[in-house]
């Protein structure tokens, strides 16, 4: 989470966005095989079909003991999110969902947040930060308000194909995958905020909450399909990456290109060039999705 938090204006509505958080996604799982014992491959959750089934349904957020653990305690009362005010932009307005306290089921129950909040989105507007900085040890429960309003409105199958199918060039499809300032949220934002809760709602700490690298995983894996439409562009070279360096280029900062390195940081592993992590078989990659 840490090196999530040091680097969140530097890896999202970037150049490196998707080339980073695939990197830190495998990293990841490769740290749960080697330093945890799992014997299994990363898992994604496939919004399009928990907008069907419901998340409190899905076998990722059901709470059983093979899940990601289940919802939050309600919090009845809890106003609607306001998205965008703190910012200058449009509010986008989402209902809260219907946890929102501390996670009560699965293998994550007793599970502790450590760091932040850094930006996390309060219901009824508002923006919550730890005075005490956002790497300062402040311990509390995870937790989660699982919202299919979200889910169904902004990460539904038909989302998924359209961006899929519809983006031409890789701006266009970061694009509409992180949404646009006032008017959608993406599919990206669909998954983060159908989470909701703390760490979920935060833009900076969301890696705090295990399911992140669920939903990290099915946005590699909307990547990767794209990509494999036309590889040759999506793929590889300088037509495979958009975008400068800082967060939608404030302050105004160099495109990315191909030979920038990926560092992880705090979460360990060689720098890597984005070059080399275009595709899911070569460079350290060996894995493809179903």
């Amino acid at each position: 989470m840490a090196t999530h938090i040091n680097q969140t204006l530097e890896i999202h509505w970037t150049g490196n966005f998707l080339s980073w958080h695939r990197y830190y996604t495998w990293l990841y799982e490769k740290a749960l095989q080697e330093e945890c014992g799992y014997t299994g491959t990363q898992p994604y959750w496939n919004w399009g079909i928990s907008a069907i089934t419901g998340l409190a349904n899905s076998p990722v957020f059901d709470g059983s003991a093979t899940s990601m653990s289940g919802n939050g305690v309600p919090q009845p009362g809890t106003p609607d999110l306001v998205l965008g005010v703190s910012v200058g932009l449009p509010p986008i307005v989402l209902p809260p969902g219907t946890g929102g306290g501390c996670v009560t089921s699965g293998p994550f129950q007793s599970m502790s947040v450590n760091l932040g909040p850094v930006g996390l989105e309060l219901p009824g507007g508002g923006i919550s930060t730890n005075p005490a900085g956002p790497f300062a040890y402040n311990p509390r429960c995870l937790k989660r308000s699982l919202t299919d309003y979200i889910n169904r409105r902004y990460a539904n199958a038909s989302s998924i194909l359209s961006n899929i199918l519809v983006p031409t060039d890789i701006q266009a499809f970061q694009t509409q995958m992180q949404g646009i300032g006032g008017v959608e949220i993406g599919i990206h934002g669909g998954g983060h905020f159908a989470m909701g809760g703390d760490p979920g709602r935060d833009f900076y700490t969301s890696p705090g909450d295990p399911a992140f690298y669920l939903h990290h995983a099915m946005i590699d894996r909307v990547w990767w399909i794209w990509q494999l439409l036309d590889p040759s562009k999506r793929a590889k070279g300088s037509t495979a990456i958009a975008g400068t360096r800082t967060f939608l280029n404030m302050p105004p900062s160099a495109d990315a290109t191909i030979e920038d390195y990926i560092n992880a940081g705090f979460a360990g592993g060689e720098p890597i060039k984005i070059k080399d992590a275009l595709n899911t078989t070569k460079g350290p990659f060996c894995y493809v999705y179903l």
